[in-house]
């Protein structure tokens, strides 16, 4: 009987890596986290790029998943009960809402998108089924935070071993990096059946989500608005209500549709 092949078992494991890390992977992180010779983990890295299951970032250098990669995820995708069953009403909140609706569920500590409805005007706009998203700093994560006990956000480490301090990623000046702080937060999404975010991921963008639960009550994903914050907050700076009943009520059929009681 023929034996494993390293090489391909050593593709497999940088593929499985990139796919943890949503903002890339340096060649050093790589080679440090899969304990290989650099040169190694390179020519591997440049045989993944060139069948487009690997692409590099030209400014950081850094490696993500490439385009290739993804579409073969689709497949699996495409037979996601969560996904078939959202499709028709991610439709309909897209219409109702005018905005871009996306579908997520926990991968690891992050949220995985399962589904992209584009935004129903002639904008240009980029397909987002497959992107890993930060669970802190999005509305689908706060959502799967509050309601699902294995969903926890990837934290940074203490800046040294004195301070102590664990502090969540920032991706812009209105991000929560206080565990302390999402944990109340999380508190409000839990009384209030919904959770939004301003700014907290991407200057200017809001998202607002609901959560889709299962026959058997258990949340297993999350769908949601995101657009301009002009258009998705209130006057007031808080969410607009109106958008919020839409998401709720699309979060609602596809949680009947999974034979969520009592919906």
């Amino acid at each position: 009987m023929p034996g494993r092949i390293q090489s391909i078992e050593r593709a497999a494991a940088i593929l499985r890596l990139l796919a943890s890390g949503a903002r890339g992977l340096s060649l050093a992180e790589i080679s440090r986290s899969l304990e290989l010779p650099k040169g190694t983990a390179l020519g591997i890295l440049r045989t993944l790029q060139h069948v487009g299951f690997v692409e590099q970032d030209p400014e950081s250098g850094r490696y993500r998943l490439g385009g290739g990669m993804l579409s073969l995820g689709t497949r699996y995708l495409d037979g996601n009960e969560l996904r078939t069953r959202a499709l028709n009403w991610a439709d309909t909140l897209a219409s109702r809402s005018g905005e871009s609706v996306r579908i997520g569920t926990l991968h690891k500590s992050q949220v995985l998108v399962v589904h992209h409805v584009f935004r129903p005007d002639s904008t240009r706009q980029t397909l987002d089924v497959g992107d890993l998203l930060p669970l802190h700093a999005t509305a689908i994560g706060k959502v799967l935070m509050a309601f699902d006990p294995l969903a926890t956000p990837e934290e940074d480490p203490p800046a040294s071993e004195s301070d102590g301090v664990v502090s969540l990623p920032a991706f812009t000046r209105r991000t929560i990096v206080s565990p302390a702080v999402l944990a109340e937060q999380l508190v409000d999404v839990r009384d209030n059946g919904w959770a939004w975010e301003a700014e907290e991921l991407v200057e200017g963008e809001v998202s607002i989500a609901a959560p889709i639960r299962d026959r058997r009550g258990v949340t297993v994903g999350g769908i949601g608005v995101r657009g301009a914050v002009e258009r998705l907050a209130a006057e007031d700076g808080k969410p607009d209500m109106e958008q919020v009943s839409y998401v709720r009520d699309a979060a609602r059929a596809i949680s009947r549709d999974l034979g969520a009681t009592p919906y």
